[in-house]
């Protein structure tokens, strides 16, 4: 195999979760821009195609298959820009829940690729173009729901939200949780679900934030857990995972930054083009599926990462 991309080791603990004889490998190529990957008990894996406003299946056998088209975006014609499907999570019974710009809603996608919105308003007026989505355990969703879906984003005349929030939808009802951010993206539970990460994907204020999670599911003492506003390389804070120990995974400025639970940066793992968002998966839970801009690829690791709440 020829080897793509690299790791950078900044910390010798990293080893303990990448080998240090690992190489990223491409799976497919050909797309516009990726996103939303998810693992299936199948043994197959979803993702999205944002511009082309389709999500795509693909199995071990290198096989690439439509699963839903249009994904995200149901009028007649295309709009140009991040109009389709984003993120994804496992949801109750075997469904998928998505992430749809165009529709400024979160779907549900049954066994039978039935798809129902979940929500799409708050307090009777449109969300904006809800970006990752993600369960605790008690069944509580959680979503980003920044601007990127509306062309004009935070100017765009249909914009009827006055901020870009992250939502939790528990028994019903919809809350507002954090409103303080300009473009909240990636999000993500600790193990133990007592801390919530939030990645910020804002080109002036490029961060990720730590915030305590009580009882009832609301966050509180937000603090900034890394701020990556000054790094030289491009790139953005978008999606993240966690592994069974904790460890955070977030793409960011110049490839997958890898944090210990206290925020130390153990190393970035570099690809060929800049990654967007990655999920756990295979059988042993311990291979990084990673979706960067017009490719998929696929990291082995020596840690497994943290289960879905409703992963079979």
């Amino acid at each position: 195999m020829t080897p793509i991309g690299s790791i950078r080791r900044l910390h010798p603990d990293l080893d303990a979760l990448i080998p240090p004889d690992a190489q990223v490998e491409r799976l497919a190529n050909g797309f516009i821009f990726t996103e939303g990957p998810l693992w299936r008990p199948d043994g197959v894996l979803w993702f999205s195609d944002i511009p082309a406003n389709v999500v795509h299946q693909w199995s071990p056998d290198g096989t690439i298959t439509e699963v839903l088209r249009p994904g995200g975006y149901d009028g007649d014609s295309l709009p140009p820009g991040f109009i389709g499907p984003n993120g994804a999570t496992a949801g109750p019974d075997g469904s998928v829940l998505l992430c749809q710009h165009g529709n400024r809603r979160v779907v549900r996608i049954d066994r039978q690729r039935n798809v129902t919105p979940i929500v799409d308003r708050f307090d009777g007026r449109r969300l904006n173009s809800p970006n990752d989505v993600v369960f605790r355990s008690d069944g509580r969703m959680y979503f980003s729901d920044p601007p990127y879906g509306l062309p004009k984003q935070d100017r765009d005349p249909r914009k009827e939200l006055p901020w870009n929030a992250v939502f939790m939808l528990a028994d019903g009802e919809l809350h507002p949780l954090v409103t303080t951010h300009t473009r909240p993206n990636g999000l993500g539970f600790s193990p133990d679900e007592r801390t919530f990460y939030l990645a910020n994907s804002d080109p002036e204020h490029r961060y990720w934030m730590r915030y305590e999670v009580d009882r009832d599911g609301t966050l509180r003492d937000g603090v900034v857990f890394a701020d990556v506003s000054h790094a030289p390389e491009a790139g953005l804070p978008d999606g993240l995972k966690i592994d069974r120990l904790g460890h955070l995974y977030a793409t960011g400025p110049g490839g997958i930054w890898v944090f210990t639970p206290g925020g130390v940066h153990l190393g970035t793992i570099v690809l060929p083009e800049q990654p967007a968002n990655l999920a756990w998966g295979d059988p042993d839970w311990q291979t990084l599926y990673i979706t960067a801009e017009t490719a998929l690829y696929r990291l082995r690791m020596l840690v497994d990462g943290q289960r879905l709440v409703y992963q079979e």
